[in-house]
């Protein structure tokens, strides 16, 4: 089973917690907003603007596991329900991984630029991670074959 999985926390609810959360932690700016790809949050925090975003479940692959599960077609209501509920969860566990980062950076078990470095935005818009997977990064990644 998967983290919330259930949940019955409205997106709005949980996103307002994201926020109060950032507030609690000292962050002096918050946005979120949507597209159809999906939503996203920003917030700023010691001095670094931060950027979450958390993709629109796949209907095709919801589609799929519902045909599984029923071994049946599934309704365009079920593809749904199915798909305002893994929003649900997303936004649940996103809200876990924000207080994971912020409680880990003040237990000293990291310090805040590490526990959020990929989400790190840059001067050009970029969050670190997306610097990183870009196919022309000046930084390459050791992989588990490299050796080293």
């Amino acid at each position: 089973m998967k983290f919330a999985e259930g949940t019955t926390v409205a997106v709005s609810k949980t996103r307002g917690q994201i926020e109060e959360l950032a507030a609690k932690h000292g962050a002096t700016r918050f946005a979120s907003g949507w597209t159809e790809k999906g939503a996203a949050i920003n917030f700023v925090c010691r001095g670094r603007l931060l950027r979450f975003v958390l993709p629109v479940p796949d209907r095709e692959e919801i589609a799929r596991e519902l045909r599984k599960r029923r071994r049946s077609f599934p309704t365009a209501k079920m593809i749904d329900d199915a798909a305002a509920a893994e929003e649900r969860r997303r936004w649940r566990a996103l809200l876990l991984v924000i207080k994971g980062r912020f409680e880990s950076a003040e237990d000293g078990i990291e310090t805040f630029d590490e526990a959020f470095l990929a989400h790190i935005v840059t001067a050009d818009n970029m969050t670190m991670i997306e610097h990183l997977q870009v196919a022309d990064s000046p930084i390459k990644l050791l992989t588990a074959g490299d050796g080293n």
